[in-house]
This record gives C-alpha cells, structure tokens and sequence, in this order.
C-alpha cells in the first residue's frame, strides 16, 4: 500500500510546534513497525537540506505556481524525503519573518505546495495520499482522479484563509472553498476528503460545536463517521528517562532514585533554593491557544503554594515581555528561558515536580505525555487531548495520574496546582501517581496501527 505522507513540518527538517513532532512520531512508527506500508514523505523545500543520494525533477503544475520541482535524496534521519521546491518557497522560517508577522505570500507559498503535491501524485499513483492542515489541504482539489484521501487536523487554529480569487484557480468543487468571502483551503478539503483525523477523540468531539470548531462546526459534524479521533503519541525512544543522554542521572518506573539527581540539576541550573518546595515546568509556545496568559497570572500565587515555576518557550512579544516581567520581578520564584533547547527540555520533564499545561484549547498534547514519561505530574486545564489523556488525582484517587482544572482561568489552575503541591507531600501518593503515569505505554505504537487500518478501510 503506497502512501504519500505531506506536511509542512517533520522533525528534525523543519519545526516549528507540534505539528513537526506528530508527523515525525507517525513516520517513523509506520516505517519501523509497518514494512506493508511504502511511506512516501514529502515537505516543501525551505532551502536549508542536505539530502544524500540527491535526485531533481522537475514538476507539473499550473502556471500561476510558477515553476516547480522536487528534490529526492535520504536524510541522515528522516531517511527518504521528498522535498518540493516552488518560486518564494525557501525562507528562514517556514511562515514568519524576523519580526514574527507571517510573510505575506504565505497564500501563493503553500497554494503552490499543494499543486506540487498533486504533480507528484500524478507521478507516483499512490493508493492513499495524507494531508495535514491547511499547508496542504488545497492539495485535495488538484489531485487528479482523486485516489483515497485523508486529511489530519492538527488544530483548526490555523486554516490559511486567503483572498476570493483563489477560487478561480481550484479546478475542482471550487465553491466547497469558499468562506465569507474568501477562501479556505482547510473548509474545502473537509468537504473532499474521505476521511478527517483529529489528534484525539476528545478533539475530535470538540470541534463539532460552535465552541470549539472554529467556524468549521457545521462542516465538520456533517462529516458523521467520517471523522475520527487518533490520539498522538510521543517517541519512546527520544521520551525515555532511562537512556536520555541529556539528563544528570537515568532512572526508570521501577527506579526513581535518580530523579533526585535531575531535579537538583535543574534547580541549581535555575537559581532555586535546592531544599525549596516543588518546581513547576512549562515547555510551550508562547501564544494565547496554550494560557501562557493564565499561567503568568497564576505565578503571582506560588509563594502562597510553595512553588517555583520554569519556563522554557518562544513566540508572542507580549507574551514573552509578561514572562520577563515575572522572572524579573521575583527572580527566586521563576525562571524563564526564552527560545528551544532540546536538551534544556528534557531537564526540565526530568527535574520539575509537575508540569503545567493551562491551555485553552489543545488539539492533542505532547507536553502532558512527554512529562508523565519522566515522572513530572501533569496539572492541565480539561480541554481536547489533555481530557483524553490525564485522569484528575483527586477524583480519581487509584488512576489518577495529574491534577486537571475545571475551568480554564487562573483561580481555576491556581486550585489545581495546590491540589497538585499537596498531593506531592506524600511520598506514597506521589511515586503511585507518577508510575501510573509513566506506566502507560504513550508511543506511536497503536496511533500508527489505527492509521494503517484506516488506510486500508479507505483504499480498498
């Protein structure tokens, strides 16, 4: 069964949130464990990959797209790629300039990917072709005799709306792309495509009602069985206390002694007082979908609670002045890096006490699992992903496996993170929730099995 996988992002190539690290956990799972699957992977061509073995060809595409072709080759990693390449397509950031504003043909970038991707279908004849968000959604109106299709919704939050006269250069269905007066390439792939994955079932739920769909609710619920839930999953291998080279010291669900190493390590690394009450992480985007807002609020009430707060993240300016306000102010109580370091990150699941998570809507989630993989008890609001996958302590007293609020604001984490700190008091009650937690098997594993089932339902 031949499958070609097309996304704007995969790690380690090009990685901007998480849409970078579901692709990568889904392709590598599917090309280790499921040899019946001939994964097809293809990217835009940002300009800035080496490929081995490199092969060039040149792409047929309507002349609006300008000139187009893909580069073939193996990466060190990823291993076979293929990578689009079409006029403004290679920049230094795959959607904004240095000054965090998207560029502004960001409409004809990914337009002209998605008439690529069709090109290469064209080529290629695959059995299944797998879109993801809006990057590539138009992709399902250029594909010719139109082989069974599946688009993943990472988050609606995003769904690249662009000017009326797109419309005129959709060859087919054009009108499913309209969208109060413009077009929307994710509203009309909804329409096209045989089956839409969201990233998880609580997700999946959500985005059927006006709440939390967006503008998209009426199409989507339309859908019927034609929407499913998948939940992500994390790499096992990369997400593995056990053998990770980043922190101070190994240790497992059967062995935690080492966890007082890394949480050590990582108070020193801040400035925290080692023998100080618990430290609470985040490893986040800076944008209003993840309640950066609410956990800067929250902070002003950790002396209360005992807690000191990490932050490791980048994005909105305002949002990253208000973190450095808070360190600034009281340095003793919160520590903020801004930016991505892979190797910071894995100090932080290994090091903190908890892991917070106070999102206002959440597709999936990978921090939560990433944390309960490292025995960092996750206290998130009750939203998509998070829903699905952390069972409230309290409430739930033999499975709880993190602390989850009820209401998505700042009383309401407030009240959790102290449920969360209290729970943490004893030494019983805080290694049963963490090896709940780190217990439950969180890889690609099963996400990947039920892709492939799809596949096969959908290509048959």
């Amino acid at each position: 069964m031949k499958v070609l996988f097309a996304t704007a992002e995969l790690a380690p190539l090009s990685r901007v949130g998480g849409l970078a690290e579901a692709s990568s956990g889904l392709v590598k799972a599917l090309r280790s464990d499921h040899p019946e699957v001939d994964l097809q992977v293809v990217l835009p061509d940002y300009g800035d990959v080496e490929l081995l073995d490199e092969e060039r060809a040149v792409l047929d595409v309507p002349q609006w797209a300008g000139s187009a072709s893909v580069r073939r080759g193996l990466h060190p990693e990823v291993g076979a790629v293929d990578l689009i390449s079409t006029p403004g397509m290679a920049r230094p950031h795959p959607y904004v300039d240095e000054t965090g504003e998207g560029w502004p043909d960001n409409d004809h970038r990914f337009f002209s990917f998605s008439a690529g991707i069709a090109a290469l279908a064209r080529l290629e004849r695959p059995d299944v072709v797998h879109l993801n968000d809006w990057h590539t959604a138009a992709a399902a109106a250029f594909l010719p005799e139109r082989p069974a299709t599946v688009l993943t919704i990472h988050t609606l939050g995003y769904q690249g709306v662009a000017a009326p006269w797109w419309m005129e250069r959709i060859p087919v269905e054009a009108w499913r792309f309209a969208w109060y007066g413009g077009t929307n390439p994710l509203a009309g792939a909804i329409e096209l495509v045989d089956r839409v994955i969201a990233v998880s079932p609580n997700y999946a739920r959500e985005i059927v009602t006006p709440e939390a769909g967006m503008g998209l609710h009426d199409r989507l619920g339309a859908l019927g069985d034609r929407l499913v839930g998948i939940r992500n999953g994390i790499d096992a291998k990369v997400w593995n206390p056990a053998i990770d080279p980043a922190v101070a010291s190994d240790y497992s669900v059967t062995d935690l002694a080492g966890r007082a190493a890394c949480r050590a390590e990582l108070r020193s690394e801040a400035g925290f007082p080692l023998d100080g009450g618990p430290v609470v992480a985040a490893v986040t985007r800076l944008v209003d979908q993840k309640g950066i807002d609410i956990l800067v609020d929250a902070a002003r009430f950790l002396g209360g609670i005992g807690a000191r707060l990490a932050v490791l993240g980048s994005g909105s300016a305002d949002l990253t002045a208000a973190l450095r306000r808070a360190a600034d102010a009281d340095p003793d109580r919160v520590w903020f890096v801004e930016g991505y370091d892979s190797d910071l990150a894995h100090r932080l699941f290994a090091g903190s006490d908890l892991y917070v998570m106070p999102s206002r809507f959440e597709p999936c989630g990978l921090g939560q699992m990433q944390a309960m993989a490292y025995g960092s008890i996750p206290v998130v609001t009750d939203v998509g992903g998070l829903h699905d996958t952390v069972i409230d302590a309290d409430a739930h007293r033999s499975t709880g496996t993190g602390f989850v609020s009820q209401s998505v604001d700042s009383p309401g984490m407030v009240d959790a993170l102290h449920r969360a700190t209290r729970a943490l008091r004893h030494k019983s009650r805080r290694e049963a929730i963490q090896r709940r937690g780190m217990s439950i098997d969180w890889s690609w594993a099963e996400p990947a099995e039920r892709h492939v089932d799809l596949y096969g339902e959908i290509s048959r």
